[in-house]
């Protein structure tokens, strides 16, 4: 089969990470695939690069996928990447593919739902904190605390994957919740304010859909070291519930993704009523 791979200019740049792109094409000129490499700018994070390779159904097993990725493998090499990145469904023809291709499993995320009509049980205030909330951009007097209970998330289980410091400054922060509102989609947050200085001890983050409807997709949650133990997640987790079957009366779930080595998080989860939907092998090829 004759193949041609077009490298595209790719407009989806962002001030942490740009893309390469590549089309597919066959002898007629008809697109049959398409493969992405994500580069990180952040110098601490240079050595990973995510890939994203689809090929259309009736044309795999035909060398397509093996083009692309011998292509994104190369200019991975060019740009002095260490170690590309790609997510498959357990499992799935995507995960056999890279699996011989020589991808080895770095970690492995759980995914879990929440259907929002389901009761959910009642959890306690916990004794010393506060919570607080807020939606989209972080108000200006709590940007520079809320960054600063960020870096509970540092310590994330990660599997086999040496992802390297991930450093947030308030201007990041304010940047990534303008990403979610300019798209369309709205950014909730709730957060556990310790009583005795007034700093922010964790967080969990809910992106619910522009229309408020079909399902919202929980982004990081997360507790400073010398906050854990108390339960504040689960309490922060039990609120955020609470205040989206107010505000958003037509969602209809929750959906969450947890790696599968992060116990108290899935216990968390599960205490809430979040059951299983499907598990995610990233993958890593080291090159």
């Amino acid at each position: 089969m004759s193949i041609r791979l077009t490298p595209l200019t790719d407009p989806d740049y962002r001030p942490f990470s740009r893309r390469i792109a590549w089309l597919a094409a066959d002898a007629d000129g008809n697109p049959i695939g398409s493969a992405f490499l994500r580069l990180n700018s952040r110098e601490s994070q240079a050595h990973l690069a995510e890939l994203q390779l689809n090929v259309h159904p009736a044309e795999r097993r035909r060398g397509v996928g093996s083009r692309l990725l011998e292509a994104v493998v190369n200019a991975a090499q060019d740009h002095e990447v260490h170690t590309l990145l790609a997510d498959a469904t357990a499992g799935s023809p995507a995960d056999q593919f890279l699996q011989h291709h020589g991808f080895a499993i770095g970690l492995t995320l759980v995914y879990a739902r929440l259907r929002l009509d389901d009761a959910t049980p009642a959890v306690p205030d916990v004794p010393g904190y506060h919570l607080i909330s807020w939606r989209g951009v972080v108000p200006d007097e709590l940007a520079q605390t809320f960054t600063d209970a960020r870096t509970g998330m540092n310590d994330a289980p990660s599997g086999d994957i040496a992802y390297g410091e991930d450093p947030w400054d308030v201007e990041r922060t304010r940047y990534a919740a303008r990403v979610i509102e300019e798209r369309g989609d709205q950014l909730t947050t709730v957060a556990a304010v310790d009583d005795a200085t007034g700093a922010i001890a964790g967080f969990t983050e809910l992106v619910v859909p522009g229309d408020g409807k079909g399902d919202a997709q929980h982004y990081g949650t997360a507790v400073l070291p010398a906050h854990r133990g108390h339960g504040l997640a689960l309490w922060m987790k039990a609120e955020q519930i609470l205040q989206t079957r107010i505000h958003f009366p037509d969602l209809d779930a929750l959906l969450t993704d947890t790696v599968d080595t992060n116990t108290p998080m899935r216990r968390t989860n599960t205490h809430l009523g979040y059951k299983p939907t499907g598990a995610v092998h990233r993958r890593t090829l080291d090159l």
